[in-house]
């Protein structure tokens, strides 16, 4: 795709194009406050780019019927979302409808070149499906703070290799479209907006509790990210001052003490320590413990599994209190790999905001488990790149 709106009336159209679908032209003229002729002027300027295509006569509105416009069937987008440890690559149309989705382990410590490779070769895999015969553009999720401007990680706690690595520059040269870099978190909260739990929500925190943990932070529906890259990186604010050591070089943080690999770790001294016969088996089936297995043992009515979620939804309440009071947001949504431990985790992580925060701030503030699951983040890929390329050039 080498064409762009040339104006904001047009970036507009093509948003509401991509957000609710094919409209007719008196409809679109409604939602964006222009004149017939106006309007008229603008649609034809975008067909002439191929951009949008003519879709039919409208239902009637009275008088001559008007027609139909929807972006081009085409147009193909490709969103990669960068997991600690697995990638998910997916193809999806101008409205950022799934087309196909794949995943793959992946372990981020690998590095940049192994990990593109791997991301490059399951983006071929979809192409040769007959998906896409192109992409026009790309979005791309890394688990860490990233220099958005640039499209460049920044200091990422568990990305060793990664640091300043030029992730937009690169896959743009391999892929041949543009290119746009996030952080996943804000990547999850993007795709809960569009097509999710989100979608009529302004003011939102997403909570991604995966290896790590982290937040997205959407304000007036755009995420905030903060003047580094890093805002939402609550995994590392201190739940414990005498807790345990933290990947980041301080003690307590919440990551530490819960997250994905904290919740394997812990579940694994359980088994071994004999204090849970449930978490045993399965550990000497396996030969090591996920999140996934402890979800397992407490549906199975494990006691420990049981007592280790509501540990850790305990701790994490205890920090989404704390941004509850401070950002006052209309929704809370928890996403991410841990969420496997649904409404036992959930109900923990309620049971804290809603004693410690401020009635004000939770009278009517919904907490609730995110919608897309493993889509989310790939379909905010596509939303942060659609976004780039629908505004002027």
């Amino acid at each position: 795709m080498t064409a762009r709106p040339a104006n904001a009336h047009q970036a507009r159209l093509l948003r509401l194009l991509r957000d609710g679908g094919p409209n007719s032209r008196a409809q679109l003229g409604d939602l964006v406050d222009l004149s017939r002729s106006k309007l008229a002027v603008e649609v034809d300027r975008l067909l002439d780019t191929g951009l949008i295509v003519a879709d039919g006569l409208a239902a009637s509105r009275g008088g001559r019927r008007s027609h139909n416009i929807r972006l081009a069937p085409g147009l193909r987008f490709l969103g990669i979302d960068i997991g600690a440890t697995s990638i998910d690559v997916a193809v999806t149309n101008a409205e950022l409808e799934v087309l196909g989705h794949l995943n793959h382990p992946m372990d981020v410590r690998e590095g940049p070149v192994a990990v593109f490779e791997q991301a490059l070769s399951m983006a071929a895999k979809l192409k040769a499906t007959g998906l896409a015969e192109g992409f026009d553009g790309a979005g791309i999720g890394v688990p860490g703070p990233v220099r958005f401007p640039e499209g460049v990680p920044v200091a990422p706690p568990i990305m060793p290799g990664w640091d300043g690595f030029p992730v937009r520059e690169a896959l743009s040269q391999d892929l041949g479209c543009p290119v746009m870099v996030d952080n996943d978190v804000n990547l999850m909260a993007m795709g809960e907006q569009h097509a999710g739990v989100a979608r009529s929500v302004a003011d939102f925190l997403c909570v991604k509790i995966g290896t790590g943990i982290g937040c997205g932070i959407v304000v007036g529906g755009a995420v905030y990210r903060g003047t580094t890259g890093s805002a939402g990186d609550i995994g590392h604010i201190q739940v414990d001052p005498h807790g345990r050591p933290c990947a980041c070089g301080n003690q307590g943080c919440l990551e530490a003490h819960f997250s994905g690999a904290a919740l394997a770790r812990d579940a694994e001294e359980a088994a071994r320590s004999g204090r849970s016969p449930e978490l045993a088996e399965r550990l000497e089936r396996a030969g090591q413990l996920s999140a996934v297995d402890v979800a397992a043992a407490a549906a199975a009515g494990d006691t420990i599994s049981l007592e280790l979620i509501r540990e850790g939804g305990n701790r994490v309440g205890q920090v989404i209190a704390g941004l509850v009071s401070f950002f006052n947001p209309g929704l809370v949504v928890i996403g991410g790999g841990v969420t496997g431990l649904g409404h036992t985790l959930l109900a923990s992580v309620r049971t804290q905001v809603y004693r410690q925060s401020l009635p004000l701030a939770t009278g009517n503030l919904p907490i609730v488990l995110g919608e897309l699951g493993q889509v989310a983040g790939v379909t905010g890929a596509a939303r942060l790149i659609s976004d780039h390329l629908f505004s002027p050039a």
